[in-house]
């Protein structure tokens, strides 16, 4: 799709990579950026229309596709990370929220907002997902979990949504430079990278983002023998 003609909504949009891919479509010339957040106040971003939503809040993302009736452009960026293990203390708890903002999360937008994309010629859906889409290890597994769980989503929505023209695209990234991973010493990607890779992909009318190097890998070694997921990364 044409991103000048974008009319995009953009979730966790107030910090992060969703504030770098608000500021990219802003840029890139889209003609409208909702850039959405449970605190509007915190949106500092020129040139974007700051909108209330927590993704988790049923009667919020109704009320957001009810006054969004112009969108053609969603993404599914907001998220959180409990740094729990399966075993760990306040691992059930851990999950559930994680699972509330990661899966459920896109779901509801992807259920409220299908409508408002078929009536503006079918447009396209991205939902922000990480390379622990496909591994898990003690620290991040209920996040993961709750990550694999949005990427069987995505492909289910993507054959869904194919029928009414829809563009469904899953971004994997591994470390960026965030919030989320400000007490990892590792090299990171630039938010600002990832976004412009996402813009370009909707441009060019791809499926899937592999946004750094470790994610390329990771999708190379999910089908060797065994498989990355059961060795670990290399």
């Amino acid at each position: 799709m044409d991103i000048k003609n974008a009319v995009a909504l953009v979730t966790g949009a107030n910090r992060g990579l969703g504030r770098a891919l608000a500021k990219a479509l802003v840029e890139a010339g889209a003609r409208k950026v909702y850039a959405a957040a449970r605190d509007p106040g915190t949106m500092t971003l020129p040139g974007v229309t700051p909108i209330k939503l927590d993704v988790t809040d049923p009667a919020q993302v109704a009320a957001a596709a009810a006054a969004l009736g112009d969108v053609n452009l969603v993404i599914n960026n907001a998220g959180i990370a409990l740094g729990a293990s399966f075993l760990g203390e306040g691992a059930i708890e851990a999950a559930r929220r994680e699972l509330e903002t990661n899966y459920f999360g896109p779901l509801l937008m992807a259920r409220a907002f299908a409508p408002a994309l078929a009536a503006n010629g079918g447009g396209a859906l991205v939902n922000v997902l990480s390379v622990l889409s496909w591994l898990n290890f003690e620290g991040v597994a209920t996040y993961s979990a709750s990550k694999a769980a949005a990427w069987s989503l995505t492909n289910g929505l993507r054959g869904e949504l194919r029928g009414q023209g829809t563009q469904v695209v899953a971004v994997h990234v591994g470390y960026m430079d965030t919030d989320m991973t400000a007490g990892y010493d590792v090299p990171k990607a630039r938010p600002e990278d990832v976004a412009a890779q996402v813009l370009a992909a909707v441009a060019e009318g791809r499926d899937e983002v592999l946004a750094d190097d470790i994610s390329r890998k990771v999708k190379a070694g999910l089908g060797v023998e065994p498989g990355v997921y059961v060795t670990g990364p290399v």
